[in-house]
């Protein structure tokens, strides 16, 4: 069965990142957007990132514009944003879409790995969390309003 390590996207200055890359790490992928009424939501993340990046942790923001049209910017004014706004040091990827028929092949697989709210596929807003173990396997979905501070006992427990 496919996992999270087969896919490879595209970093925000149009780099290929190979997810395999990742073996042997706990994953958090979190499509992001900066004009969002959770976009606060990058502080928490971000000290999540800083409590456990040394313990195998790392975080993945992949910044979407499909949800009210909140992620306008081009991919440097995003990480300008980002790292501004709220001190983000994890990687934040290059936008894409999550839903539709643009909709990253990643993404795809994360929404056939786990269902939302009523096993419902689609994402539906963003902030919308994955959480992966280290063999690449997607072992739950968070809603938008899930804080991330909440998901630490679930990242110290695949650590």
């Amino acid at each position: 069965m496919a996992n999270v390590h087969q896919y490879k996207v595209k970093d925000a200055s149009g780099n290929e990142i190979d997810l395999s890359q990742y073996r042997g790490k706990v994953l958090l992928v979190v499509n992001t957007a900066s004009q969002c009424g959770f976009t606060s939501q990058y502080k928490e993340l971000e000290q999540l990132h800083q409590k456990y990046k040394d313990k195998g942790l790392v975080i993945l923001a992949f910044p979407c514009n499909q949800f009210g049209g909140q992620e306008p910017g081009s991919d440097n004014e995003i990480q300008q944003f980002c790292q501004l706004n709220y001190g983000v040091s994890f990687p934040v990827m290059a936008k894409l879409a999550v839903n539709g028929p643009d909709a990253s092949p990643l993404f795809e697989h994360l929404k056939d790995s786990a269902r939302g709210l009523m096993k419902t596929r689609a994402i539906k807003w963003n902030f919308t969390k994955f959480l992966i173990n280290k063999q690449g396997d997607v072992v739950k979905r968070y809603a938008p309003r899930t804080k991330p501070a909440s998901i630490a006992a679930s990242i110290e427990d695949l650590l």
